[in-house]
This record gives structure tokens, sequence and C-alpha cells, in this order.
């Protein structure tokens, strides 16, 4: 015997049992992206100090590949910050998000969170001299941390585009019936 469907949301709650590893994954990716908001913001007030104290280590012509580095690590990882806060409370609209699927994305975004600012920071941490302006080797973190960010985002958007197509198809079974 089937179980009676919900009349609020026309059946997709039988097939959507509530996953409790939802407030864990939505409570961690809150508190990740406010912590590394918080992280950037001061690591962009000590570039800013550096500027303001014109610190030849970070001023110097010879550094200008130091400077756009780190700049790129306070930039990127003050906007991965913001999406994972996004990510956090995106969750909460995306009950029925097949849980494996969710699991990578967080994880993905989780990883670009590190690779992606690491690898700029990491690539301005160097001796120019020996690398003749080149980012140190850290920078080969960036394009993992971007492929791995690209899968994060494209799981999310096709889950919450799954989302407002059963969302859709639910509202349209609750008015024929």
């Amino acid at each position: 015997m089937k179980p009676a469907p919900n009349s609020e949301t026309g059946g997709v709650a039988a097939r959507t049992a509530p996953d409790e590893s939802l407030p864990f994954l939505t409570r961690r990716h809150l508190q990740y992206g406010w912590w590394s908001l918080l992280c950037f913001l001061t690591l962009g007030m000590a570039l800013e100090a550096l500027h303001g104290f014109k610190a030849g280590m970070y001023l110097d012509v010879s550094n200008s590949t130091r400077r756009l580095m780190w700049t790129l690590a306070h930039a990127h990882g003050t906007l991965l910050s913001l999406v994972h806060i996004a990510f956090g409370a995106s969750l909460q609209f995306l009950p029925a998000w097949n849980p494996r699927s969710r699991g990578l994305a967080s994880a993905c975004l989780t990883s670009a969170g590190f690779l992606i600012p690491g690898g700029f920071f990491l690539g301005g941490i160097a001796d120019f001299k020996r690398y003749q302006g080149d980012p140190g080797l850290g920078i080969v973190l960036v394009p993992v941390g971007a492929l791995v960010l690209f899968v994060g985002v494209f799981l999310t958007a096709r889950a919450a585009q799954t989302s407002k197509t059963q969302a859709g198809a639910a509202e349209i079974r609750g008015k024929i019936k």
C-alpha cells in the first residue's frame, strides 16, 4: 500500500525523505564562509598596511609579481568566502538534492576555497630573481582549484534547476487534483 501523497507538495515529500546531513552542511559552509571572509579581509588590511608603510618587499618594482599574487589571493579568497555563504544559504531551498551530488559539490567548493587563494598566495612567496619574475610553484594550485570550483558550481546550478522543475511539477499536480 502506498503512502498518501502530501497535499502541500503533491507527493514530492514521499520521494524526498529529510536528510540529516543538510543542517550540518549548511552550518559548515556558513561557518567556513564567514570565518574565511574575516581572514581574507584581514589579509586585505595587511596588504593595505604594507602599501601604506611603503614596504619594499611589497612595493618595489622587483616585487610586482608578489604584489599581484597576494592581491589576487585576497580578492579570490574574499569572493569564494561569499560563494560559501551563498551555498550554505541555498541548501535549505534544495532539499531534494541528491546527497551524493550535494556532498561532491560541497567538497569541490571547500577545496576551491583553499586551492585558489592558497595557490595565489604561495605563488607570491618566491625568489623572483630565481624565477625571473614568474610566480612561484604554488601557482599550479590555481588551475586545479578553478576546475573543482567549476564542478561545484555546475552541480549546484544543476540542482537548483532540477529543484525548480520538481517544485513546478508538484504545483501543477496539486492544481489538477
